[in-house]
């Protein structure tokens, strides 16, 4: 299929889960495809090499400013446009919310240092990239834990807010480039994997009886960019458990 050939798309951390199945979706409708990620190499090369569509590798921590630009220019340099960003790369680590002590400062800063820092600053350097497209679309992964006090620490919670408020900000601002967030409960990925408890409660408490797969978050990013006329929005993709 060719719904989006022409368009150029960056996901960020996309060697695997909720990024990589956007990546693939994206290649499969057409699009040229970077594929990214802060360390695991192997593994963004091999879904890379995967995909039906013209795409690459580059290995770029979104934190440090400096990478996250040398991600940009090499979409630029390999395909010389962007049209869509797909703000997926994150990092947490589980803080339960009454031990306070253990969410440490190491942990606080890491937590915003990619999800918030690293995301705003490639998100600021692409806008100039993106107002030359006649399309631009920018769709930012966050959680429910950004919507209701819940999730794997209080910072990524506090993270995750300050994403979808983020995404408002700037879809205020900065039309006609198209600002939207994909807000998931929990997620059935290679990372929660052995969360066979939380897994369970969700199914049994989510009005869908399961827990998210990283298809149906790729298809609500697909979802934003389709709607040419939708920006400011989180929409929330948790099978009803928020209800």
């Amino acid at each position: 299929m060719s719904e989006f050939a022409g368009r150029v798309a960056v996901v960020t951390g996309s060697s695997s889960g909720i990024g990589e199945q956007t990546a693939r979706r994206l290649s499969s409708l057409g699009a040229k495809v970077v594929v990214n990620s802060s360390s695991s190499v192997e593994s963004g090369n091999a879904v890379a090499d995967s995909l039906p569509g013209d795409s690459i590798y580059v290995q770029a921590d979104i934190s440090d400013q400096a990478q996250g630009q040398a991600l940009l220019d090499q979409t630029i340099s390999e395909f010389g446009q962007l049209d869509y960003l797909i703000n997926n790369a994150g990092w947490t680590t589980v803080v339960p919310h009454k031990k306070l002590d253990e969410l440490t400062d190491e942990i606080f800063q890491k937590t915003f240092d990619v999800n918030v820092f690293g995301t705003w600053w490639l998100t600021k350097a692409a806008i100039p990239l993106l107002r030359e497209s006649d399309d631009p679309s920018v769709v930012t992964m966050t959680s429910i834990a950004g919507v209701r006090p819940v999730g794997s620490s209080m910072a990524y919670s506090m993270a995750k807010a300050s994403l979808n408020h983020m995404t408002k900000l700037l879809a205020k601002s900065y039309g006609p480039i198209r600002f939207n967030a994909v807000a998931p409960g929990l997620v059935a990925t290679p990372w929660t994997e052995d969360w066979d408890a939380q897994h369970a409660a969700v199914a049994k408490a989510a009005s869908i009886g399961r827990s998210a797969t990283p298809d149906d978050c790729a298809e609500a990013v697909l979802a934003l960019l389709r709607n040419s006329y939708t920006t400011g929005q989180i929409m929330v993709v948790d099978g009803g458990l928020t209800l």
